[in-house]
């Protein structure tokens, strides 16, 4: 199933996790409360280049680098295109 965005070189779209509403003691936090999340879903993977070797795949989790990305929407969901390199971690 295609996307519709591809990526270009090593770049990724991801799709950020939704910030929890409840704080693990039953707090419900308003909206602007919530603690942006810096994680996120992987939804499609550029080619890489030969300089740098893709090592993302669709469907991971991970963590990426504040105030990074171009936020994108696209038919009615937001996402976000980053470069690889600023992919901190993949979450097991």
């Amino acid at each position: 199933m295609s996307f519709g965005i591809k990526p270009l070189g090593s770049r990724v779209v991801i799709k950020m996790v939704e910030a929890e509403e409840k704080t693990k003691s039953g707090i419900v936090l308003p909206g602007q409360a919530k603690e942006q999340p810096q994680m996120a879903e992987v939804i499609e993977v550029g080619p890489g280049t030969e300089e740098e070797k893709m090592e993302l795949s669709v469907g991971d989790k991970v963590i990426f680098a504040k105030y990074v990305g171009t936020d994108v929407k696209y038919e009615g969901q937001e996402y976000t295109i980053i470069e690889q390199k600023n992919i901190l971690a993949i979450v097991k």
